[in-house]
C-alpha cells in the first residue's frame, strides 16, 4: 500500500502521452455544395472571420442562381434582406437600374446565368477569409467528437482536410445522407403535419424537376433548328401556347406564342425556357438514385427539353431562337445542372409547416422568436408532370402571408457539428413549395454561415450556439429576421422593430393579396392597449395592462415600462419619474426619434425604439430552438 502514491506520481507523469492529440481543424468551416445556400454561407461565414472552405463539383458557385440557368427570380422583391440585397444590387448595377432587370413576365429580377456566375465569384474571391474549391468533390466524410474528417477528390488525387462545423449545401442533401441525418422525401401525411391541405397519407412523390435552356436570337432569316431529338414527339407540347388546343378543356390559362416565350425573356438576346405549362416541366425522382443512374435519368430530362426546343423551332415557327453557344461551359450549350424544385428534408430541431406560416402566433411552439430568414412566396408545386397529377392535391400557389423561417430547421436532431442549407432543411413538403425559391435559400445560406461562424468562435456544435447571437449578427448583416414589408433597413425603427418583432411584444398582421403575400407592422400606427396585452402577455401581469378607451399615453407606456425593469431586475426600474422620461427622450433621439409631450399616445416605431433602448428584451430572455423561454417569467405579486 506504501507503493501506491509512487505509482500515482508514476502514472500521472505517462498520462499526458497517452491523451489523444486535440482536434486541429484545417479550416473551421467547410461546405460541401457551392449552390445558392453554400455561397452565401460562405461569405457570412468568412465576414465573420472564420476560415471557410467552399467545395463544388462544378465549375460555377449559385446552383439554381447560375449553373441550372434559372436566371429569373421569384419572390422577395420588396424584402431588401442581407446577401439576397447585396447581389440583387450588383445586378442593378450591372443593368442599369432595377427596372432593366424586368425584361420578362416571370420575374422583376432576371438577368444572365453567366453573369450570375461571375457577380457571385467576385463576391466570394472579396473574402480574404474563404477560399474556393471548383471542381472538387468528396469521397468520404468521418465523424469526430469535435468536427469532421473529409476526403475531397480533384483530378483523381485525394486529400484529407478536417472541419469544426460541416455545411450540406449540396442540391439534394446528399451530404446528411452520407453523415447519417433521418430525413423524408415526398409528401407528409395529414396527420404527421396537422397540415389540413396535405393528402392523407404520406407517399414519395417530388415535385417536377426542369432541364432549362437558354436560347439566343441570332437574328431574322438564321435557321438555329437542332437536330431532332431521339423519340420526339410533339403531343406533350401541343397545349404550351394558343392556338394549338382547345383551351376550354384545359385547367390552365394558354398564352399565344410570342407570349409564352417572353415569359423568361433575360436581357439582350436570351430566352429562358422554363416553362411550366405543358412545356419542360419533367417528372422523375432521382433523389436515392446512385451518381451514374442520376445522369441517366437527368439524360431523359435534357432530351426532354431537347424536344421542346425542337418543338418550339420547327412547329412554332423560331427558327432563328437557337441554343446559346455562349452562356454554359457546356458541349450541347445545356444548363451545367438540373433545376431541382425538392430535395431530402432532414429531421431537424424543429419542423417548419404550412401552420406555422399561417398563423404564427397561434402555435404551440412559437418558431417566430427563432426567425433567422424570410420568405414571401406563395406554396408553388408543379406536379403536372406526374403520371397521375390528377390525383394528387392542389397546391398550385395556395394563400399564405409572408413568414420568417426558424433558426432550428437548419440543425439535425441527431448529428453534431453539421448544419444543413439549400432545400434539404427541415420543413413540410407543402412548405418546401415556397422556401426552395432563390431568396429563401440564399437567406438561408447566409444564416447557416452565421451559425456555423459562431459556432467555430466559441468552439461549439450549432445545437450550443445561442440563437439570440444568429439573430444578433444578421441584423448586424443587414439582413430581416422577420418580413415587416412597411419597414425598409433604412428606417430608424428597423433594428428595433425586428427585435421586438422576434420577442412578440409587437405582432405584425400577415395578408394574402393575390399573388402578393404581406405581413405588415404598421410602424406609424398609435400604440394601443390591444397590442400591448398581446404582446406583453409572456411578459408581465396582463393586469397591469387595463387602459381605457383610448391609446396609452408616453407617461402610462413609461410606467409600463419601469415596472417590467422592476420584474426582471433592470436599471430602469429603480429610476423616478423624471429620470425615465429624460432617459426615454436621449434614447429616442439617439435612435433618430422624437418623442411629444408626455399626454400623448406614440407610434409602434416610437415605441419599438423606447422599449428596445430603455429594456433591451432582446437580451432579457434567451430562446430555445422551439420558441421556448429558456428564462422563464418571473412570478409577479
Amino acid at each position: 500500500m506504501k507503493a501506491f502514491p509512487w505509482l500515482c506520481l508514476i502514472w500521472a507523469f505517462f498520462l499526458p502521452a497517452c491523451q489523444p492529440e486535440p482536434f486541429q481543424p484545417d479550416v473551421e468551416v467547410l461546405i460541401l455544395g457551392g449552390g445558392a445556400s453554400g455561397t452565401m454561407a460562405g461569405i457570412q461565414a468568412a465576414r465573420m472571420g472564420a476560415n471557410t472552405l467552399i467545395v463544388e463539383e462544378g465549375p460555377w458557385l449559385g446552383g439554381m442562381l447560375s449553373a441550372a440557368g434559372v436566371s429569373a427570380i421569384d419572390g422577395n422583391y420588396q424584402l431588401h434582406s442581407g446577401l439576397w440585397q447585396e447581389f440583387r444590387q450588383k445586378l442593378e448595377q450591372h443593368y442599369g437600374g432595377q427596372d432593366s432587370l424586368k425584361t420578362g413576365w416571370v420575374s422583376h429580377v432576371m438577368y444572365e446565368p453567366q453573369l450570375g456566375a461571375r457577380l457571385l465569384k467576385e463576391m466570394a474571391a472579396a473574402e480574404a477569409q474563404l477560399l474556393l474549391r471548383m471542381e472538387t468533390s468528396w469521397k468520404e466524410i468521418r465523424k469526430h467528437d469535435e468536427g469532421w474528417e473529409v476526403t475531397l477528390i480533384k483530378g483523381g488525387q485525394e486529400e484529407l482536410l478536417r472541419t469544426r462545423v460541416l455545411i450540406d449545401g449540396t442540391e439534394l442533401g446528399d451530404v446528411a445522407k452520407a453523415v447519417g441525418v433521418p430525413y423524408d422525401i415526398g409528401m407528409d401525411g395529414r396527420n404527421d403535419t396537422g397540415e389540413e391541405i396535405a393528402p392523407a397519407q404520406a407517399n414519395d412523390i417530388i415535385q417536377d424537376l426542369t432541364y432549362v435552356a437558354i436560347l439566343k436570337d441570332y437574328g431574322v432569316g438564321e435557321d438555329k433548328t437542332i437536330p431532332r431529338p431521339p423519340g420526339y414527339d410533339p403531343s406533350p407540347f401541343r397545349c404550351s401556347c394558343a392556338g394549338f388546343c382547345d383551351p376550354d378543356s384545359l385547367s390552365r390559362t394558354l398564352w399565344d406564342c410570342d407570349k409564352m416565350l417572353s415569359y423568361g425573356k433575360l436581357p439582350g438576346p436570351y430566352y429562358m425556357i422554363n416553362w411550366p405549362i405543358y412545356g419542360n416541366d419533367f417528372y422523375v425522382n432521382v433523389i436515392e438514385l446512385s451518381p451514374s443512374e442520376r445522369d441517366s435519368a437527368l439524360a431523359l430530362a435534357k432530351n426532354y427539353t431537347l424536344q421542346f426546343v425542337y418543338y418550339i423551332q420547327t412547329e412554332l415557327g423560331y427558327q432563328h431562337l437557337g441554343i446559346a453557344d455562349d452562356v454554359f461551359p457546356t458541349e450541347d450549350g445545356l444548363p451545367l445542372i438540373a433545376y431541382h424544385r425538392e430535395s431530402r428534408r432532414i429531421h431537424g430541431l424543429v419542423q417548419f409547416n404550412v401552420n406555422h406560416v399561417a398563423q404564427p402566433f397561434f402555435q404551440k411552439q412559437a418558431l417566430y422568436r427563432t426567425s433567422i430568414a424570410v420568405g414571401d412566396y406563395p406554396v408553388d408545386h408543379h406536379h403536372a408532370a406526374y403520371p397521375a397529377a390528377d390525383n394528387l392535391p392542389d397546391l398550385h400557389f395556395y394563400p399564405v402571408p409572408s413568414y420568417g423561417l426558424p433558426l432550428g430547421c437548419l440543425i439535425p436532431e441527431t448529428v453534431d457539428h453539421f448544419i444543413v442549407a439549400e432545400k434539404s432543411i427541415s420543413v413540410s413538403n407543402l412548405v418546401n413549395g415556397t422556401t426552395r425559391l432563390q431568396p429563401v435559400t440564399m437567406l438561408l445560406g447566409q444564416a447557416a454561415g452565421a451559425l456555423a461562424a459562431l459556432a467555430a468562435q466559441y468552439q461549439q456544435s450549432p445545437q450550443q450556439v445561442s440563437v439570440r447571437a444568429v439573430q444578433e449578427a444578421l441584423l448586424a448583416s443587414k439582413a430581416y429576421l422577420l418580413p415587416y414589408l412597411d419597414v425598409p433597413r433604412e428606417h430608424p425603427a428597423f433594428r428595433s422593430l425586428q427585435k421586438l418583432g422576434v420577442c412578440g411584444i409587437l405582432r405584425g398582421e400577415g395578408k394574402n393579396v393575390g399573388w402578393s403575400n404581406q405581413t405588415l407592422i404598421y410602424p406609424d400606427s398609435l400604440v394601443s392597449y390591444r397590442a400591448l396585452q398581446e404582446g406583453l402577455q409572456d411578459w408581465i401581469s396582463i393586469g397591469a395592462l387595463q387602459g381605457g378607451a383610448a391609446d396609452p399615453s408616453l407617461e402610462e407606456i413609461l410606467l409600463l415600462l419601469r415596472r417590467m425593469g422592476e420584474t426582471y431586475a433592470h436599471p430602469i426600474g429603480d429610476l423616478d419619474k423624471m429620470s425615465l422620461m429624460q432617459a426615454a427622450r436621449r434614447v429616442c433621439e439617439e435612435g433618430g426619434m422624437k418623442l411629444g409631450p408626455p399626454t400623448q399616445p406614440i407610434s409602434r416605431a416610437q415605441f419599438a425604439v423606447l422599449v428596445d433602448g430603455l429594456l433591451d428584451p432582446f437580451h432579457l430572455r434567451e430562446v430555445g430552438f422551439q420558441g421556448q423561454w429558456l428564462k422563464p417569467q418571473p412570478d409577479l405579486p
